[in-house]
């Protein structure tokens, strides 16, 4: 007897799981309330990356004149960044509703809610009504934007990162409140755009998760490039006045005021379970989003829930991973994916890219570790694209055994994969000193730093062994 699969959400979980279905057969029936692609494709991942392509141009032409190029004055035109940003999105969107169709997925346009474990009811926008019923149900409904109750949030100009997106002109004066992820890569992508950015932190350093030493050399690096960073800080309130907004903080120092014409607010984000009437399918639902297990099984044992909706790791990779993975246990497929170890990245300028164990968490946890840092200023490939800025740091268990590689440097998203295969294949500093890496390329900063942790890093000073 064919499998029955629907899948509720049509982003980066919620697609693949229903592609991943009809190649093992099943007959799959994907409900989305909005636009295929979710929120990485329509308003997150691949338009903020578009922009950030502009940054970029904009930076090097900052320096052009180093690589012996003139240029007249630099202008942009924002109808256009836009035009192109949508062209982008519009082009992948089309790409995926293309291979929902090719793979025979039923596509069903609107909201979803639970009437039992197995009954599902189907709104349209225009108001019909219709019910599925199936054994096998993969949730995938995405997350939102985190809305902190603070006073003022919802004055005009205060915006989150859906909204600034569609920018029509630059802002003179962003305010960013949160020095995450997504708080410092748009504060990176204004800044190169001409926007006096300031970055509002509560904590005591800005992209809390990263290795520390990351961190602070980062702090630094933005600091130089015009960006205000406010740690430790804050945010009361939020208030109109004469020039546009006011951001009211406090410090231990007392209270801080910060002038802006935006004021971005990136606090987080929060699982979408709104509409669903989970409690009538028996699932739970705790802070962090919905309860699952090594399966991504819910406790309701024939629904699962994928992605950002149960709040282990609101990244797009991972939850089209996590797709496969459940789609694999409802068909009885032996599915032999890593879910522990998973890369992530972040569009700043220099980017960074981070996999596997921190410093800062070996030392929480009482792990003895080696650690090299090889830097790209001693690269041939960096210092020939006038990108010099940063370093690869991999840390190693007293065995050699490589446990996390860490990375602040050019071209950091795509390096971060060879140290991804290296911490989920538990590689020993001898299989990366072993493998030829090509010259001139940044990938040898990775073989230089990995083989620094056994002291045989060629251009690098060497070690102090011990007698």
């Amino acid at each position: 007897m064919q499998k029955e699969i629907v899948v509720i959400g049509g982003g980066p979980g919620g697609y693949v799981a229903a592609i991943r279905g009809a190649q093992l057969g099943a007959k799959v029936t994907l409900i989305e309330r909005h636009k295929i692609g979710g929120t990485c494709l329509n308003y997150g991942c691949i338009p903020t990356k578009t922009l950030y392509r502009n940054a970029e141009l904009l930076n090097t032409l900052k320096h052009i004149e180093d690589f012996g190029i003139s240029t007249g004055p630099v202008s942009f035109d924002v109808d256009k960044i836009q035009a192109r940003k949508q062209e982008v999105v519009d082009q992948l969107v089309g790409g995926i509703e293309q291979l929902i169709k090719i793979n025979g997925i039923d596509l069903i346009y609107g909201s979803a809610e639970f009437l039992s474990p197995t009954d599902i009811k189907i709104t349209s926008e225009d108001g019909e009504i219709r019910t599925v019923t199936c054994e096998n149900i993969v949730l995938a409904s995405g997350s939102k934007p985190q809305m902190p109750p603070i006073e003022g949030i919802d004055l005009p100009g205060v915006i989150t990162s859906k909204e600034i997106l569609e920018f029509e002109k630059v802002p003179e004066k962003l305010a960013v409140i949160g020095g995450g992820v997504i708080g410092m890569e748009f504060a990176g992508i204004f800044a190169a755009m001409g926007s006096e950015v300031t970055v509002i932190e509560y904590a005591n350093n800005i992209l809390g998760q990263v290795d520390s030493e990351i961190t602070k050399r980062f702090a630094v690096s933005v600091k130089k490039k015009g960006i205000d960073i406010q740690k430790s800080t804050k945010v009361n309130k939020i208030i109109k006045t004469e020039t546009g907004l006011a951001v009211v903080g406090e410090t231990k120092k007392g209270e801080v005021v910060f002038d802006a014409t935006h004021v971005l607010v990136s606090t987080g984000r929060t699982p979408v379970v709104d509409g669903l009437n989970l409690a009538a399918a028996g699932i739970e639902f705790d802070r962090k989003g919905i309860v699952v297990d090594d399966h991504f099984k819910t406790t309701a044992g024939n629904v699962y829930a994928i992605g950002d909706v149960n709040g282990k790791l609101m990244l797009a990779h991972a939850a089209s991973h996590q797709g496969i993975a459940a789609v694999d246990d409802i068909m009885g497929v032996l599915h032999n994916g890593n879910h522990e170890v998973v890369p992530s990245c972040i569009f700043v300028f220099p980017e960074i890219a981070c996999v596997g164990l921190t410093e800062d968490q070996a030392a929480e946890q009482g792990i003895e570790i080696k650690k090299s840092k090889f830097m790209f200023g001693a690269n041939g490939k960096a210092l020939s694209i006038g990108e010099p800025e940063g370093f690869v740091k991999v840390i190693s268990d007293m065995n050699d055994t490589i446990l996390g590689v860490h990375i602040m440097g050019p071209h950091a998203s795509d390096l971060i994969h060879e140290g991804t295969l290296a911490v989920s294949r538990k590689l020993h500093v001898s299989d990366i000193a072993g493998t030829i890496h090509a010259h001139p390329t940044l990938a040898e900063a990775f073989a230089e730093a990995t083989m620094g942790l056994s002291g045989e890093a060629i251009h690098m000073a060497p070690i102090k062994l011990k007698k």
